[in-house]
């Protein structure tokens, strides 16, 4: 099969031809038609966080399971599916408590040492990235790394869901768990941003304040549901902020860029028991420095690890969402190009256009 490998950190990826094994117990041959490029995907090519080579980026993504291996239940060919890096285990403490997408045991879901690799090209084992490895034609993956939907949704829509759309709602509505009438403020209009900024309207938010310095993005958070904007080139966010809810602050704070200094922004935006969500990656040995005086009223801070989904439920409802009219993925979907151009998809987004761009494999 056609897939872009990485071969070392800063190089653009090379379309190349790679064996896929036969699916074994519990696992799922996946035809993949379409998958979005993803900042990060971008900090793995970059060398921002580490990754061994050869591997298959790629985490984004939908297609129709083609052939089910040994023990396979849950899903059958022709079946329409979305691929989810928080793959899970089923068996661990966090699994077995409500928190899949924090799973502890995920290496129990991957072949063992003895047994032949995934992928492979030539004698040299292709690492699998995050479960997954979409920028491929096909997949095979653990039937725990796949989420059923409704055939009747448009699969380089449903593409999006995978990551940024459960990234960006689920960190408002799973991991904060905001309430309605709330105060919501958005540090960042990229897909995870704005998918924040709709994850707030669905919740109910009333004040939903989108801080970016592209003018662009923030037209674009008007979109998906912001009442405020703030061009941070311009003016003193905080100070914006804090105009806007009449010096209280606001209860949710979700910083999606990755930056320190944006995280200490965004908590010094927060009212008296407010909540800071750190959904934008940063490197391993990044440190964000917070005034010890904002914790004493009981402002909190926490991660967030792809939007706390339960994703086999979740991706259903986004999808549903999407149906009814509620979710907008169609204005998140800028772009579509063939793998050979996988690598100008990337260029582009380094600098700044668009929201999401998909491999299509049909133009493939």
């Amino acid at each position: 099969m056609k897939a872009a490998i990485f071969h070392t950190a800063g190089a653009p990826l090379e379309i190349e031809t790679i064996a896929l094994g036969n699916p074994g117990h519990n696992e799922v041959l996946v035809e993949v038609a379409a998958t979005g490029l993803c900042h990060t995907d971008l900090h793995f090519m970059q060398g921002h966080l580490p990754l061994q080579a050869p591997a298959i980026l790629g985490h984004e993504t939908a297609g129709i399971v083609r052939v089910v291996g040994a023990g396979v239940s849950y899903v059958k060919p022709g079946d329409h599916v979305i691929g989810c890096l928080s793959a899970f285990c089923g068996c661990c403490h966090m699994c077995l408590s409500g928190n899949p997408s924090i799973c502890e045991d995920q290496l129990a879901i991957n072949r063992s040492e003895e047994e032949p690799p995934r992928l492979q090209q030539k004698d040299t084992k292709v690492q699998q990235f995050m479960n997954l490895s979409a920028f491929a034609d096909h997949m095979l993956v653990h039937e725990h790394a796949l989420a059923k939907i409704d055939p009747a949704m448009p699969l380089d829509k449903a593409a999006l869901i995978g990551c940024g759309v459960t990234t960006g709602v689920g960190a408002v509505m799973r991991t904060a768990q905001v309430e309605v009438g709330s105060s919501v403020v958005v540090i960042g209009c990229g897909a995870v941003g704005l998918n924040a900024v709709q994850g707030a309207r669905l919740a109910g938010a009333l004040n939903i304040i989108a801080v970016d310095i592209n003018v662009g993005r923030l037209e674009m958070a008007r979109n998906f549901g912001a009442t405020h904007v703030i061009n941070s080139s311009l003016d003193d966010a905080v100070e914006q902020v804090m105009q806007i809810t009449a010096g209280k602050g606001v209860e949710y704070a979700f910083e999606a860029v990755g930056h320190p200094d944006l995280a200490r922004n965004g908590f010094m935006m927060l009212r008296k028991n407010g909540l800071l969500v750190l959904i934008g990656l940063m490197s391993a040995d990044t440190e964000v420095s917070l005034p010890f005086h904002q914790f004493i009223a009981q402002r909190k801070v926490m991660g967030c690890d792809m939007g706390s989904n339960r994703f086999r439920s979740d991706m259903q409802v986004m999808v549903q969402f999407y149906l009814d009219g509620r979710l907008n993925l169609d204005d998140m979907l800028t772009g579509r190009l063939p793998l050979s151009q996988i690598n100008d998809g990337f260029a582009a987004m380094q600098r700044g256009e668009g929201l999401r761009t998909i491999i299509d494999f049909s133009l493939s």
